[in-house]
């Protein structure tokens, strides 16, 4: 499909010679023209001189007390040559700033279910309030570094949101959004729950593994290994929201992240308990392409999303 214009037109062209039209147009007058563009007066004369010859028209004649006058062509081409200049000069210079209130557009930003948690509902809440024409799709979020690099490089995501991992290439930013700490829960009525859980006890437990990866080994486990310790993990899910279901339903116990266990403890009649030995936690941080980064409209995103998980 053609666009209608034909760029052999304006190749001939020296656009520089446009700004100078317009400027003529407006002050009808080539001193005052060429003082508008800080340029000397037989520049401006030379510049009109090449306008007539390369629209084969003279454009403006003088008139009286020393104006001049537009010809009926330079009168057609006015209002069409401003308003191309004003675009291309809004194109140069990059939206000047983002109207969260009047925007409407869809930004995409890739994370698991434990961010989705976290930061969704509070997310949504803000934007309905400031940003009624905003809409954000949540997509999967890879299991590789390199496949998070290709979700922001290619602009099929606009921020990720993950484990701040070390190692991450250049041209990609990172700011933290929030920590987590570890707690305990088993169902109601567990017999671990009816004293303190002690190390001896927790070790002794069958365990329910969140494992996003599918591979064993957990930030739980390399303490316990620390201690000389270790622990059954009876069994595994790929998603944190499924495992205080499966808990409420079983007699494995789970250590998950503190914001899931406050979630989901009430409604599913959870006990919560202290884990038996000291965890690090861990932190979840949003990650963004240098393609982005300056930009009002992403920027703005980035602070929401820091709203959001405060």
């Amino acid at each position: 499909m053609q666009d209608g214009h034909d760029a052999r037109d304006l190749s001939a062209m020296d656009l520089n010679l446009l700004v100078v039209l317009d400027a003529l147009l407006a002050e009808r007058h080539v001193t005052r023209a060429a003082a508008r563009l800080g340029m000397t007066q037989p520049a401006c004369s030379h510049a009109l001189g090449r306008l007539r010859r390369a629209l084969g028209d003279p454009l403006l004649v003088r008139g009286t007390r020393g104006a001049m006058v537009p010809t009926p062509r330079a009168e057609a081409l006015a209002p069409g040559l401003r308003a191309a200049l004003r675009g291309l000069a809004s194109a140069i210079r990059g939206e000047a700033r983002f109207d969260p209130g009047a925007a409407r557009r869809t930004f995409r930003i890739a994370t698991g279910d434990y961010a989705e948690l976290v930061l969704l509902p509070p997310l949504l809440s803000l934007l309905a309030r400031e940003a009624p024409g905003i809409d954000v799709w949540m997509l999967p979020l890879s299991l590789t570094q390199e496949g998070v690099v290709a979700q922001l490089s290619s602009g099929a995501v606009d921020v990720v949101i993950g484990p701040p991992r070390r190692g991450w290439p250049e041209g990609l930013y990172l700011r933290p959004l929030f920590d987590e700490r570890f707690r305990c829960v088993v169902r109601r009525g567990h017999p671990a729950a009816r004293s303190a859980l002690t190390l001896d006890r927790y070790c002794a437990l069958s365990h329910l593994l969140v494992a996003p990866r599918g591979t064993p080994g957990s930030l739980v486990d390399d303490a316990l290994a620390a201690l000389g310790r270790s622990r059954r993990v009876a069994a595994t899910v790929s998603h944190f929201l499924v495992a205080p279901h499966v808990v409420a339903a079983t007699d494995l116990m789970a250590t998950l992240g503190a914001r899931i266990v406050d979630a989901a403890a009430a409604p599913l009649g959870l006990a919560v308990l202290p884990p038996p030995l000291e965890l690090a936690g861990f932190s979840f941080a949003m990650i963004w392409h240098e393609r982005t980064h300056h930009d009002p409209a992403q920027r703005w995103l980035r602070d929401q999303l820091a709203r959001a998980a405060s």
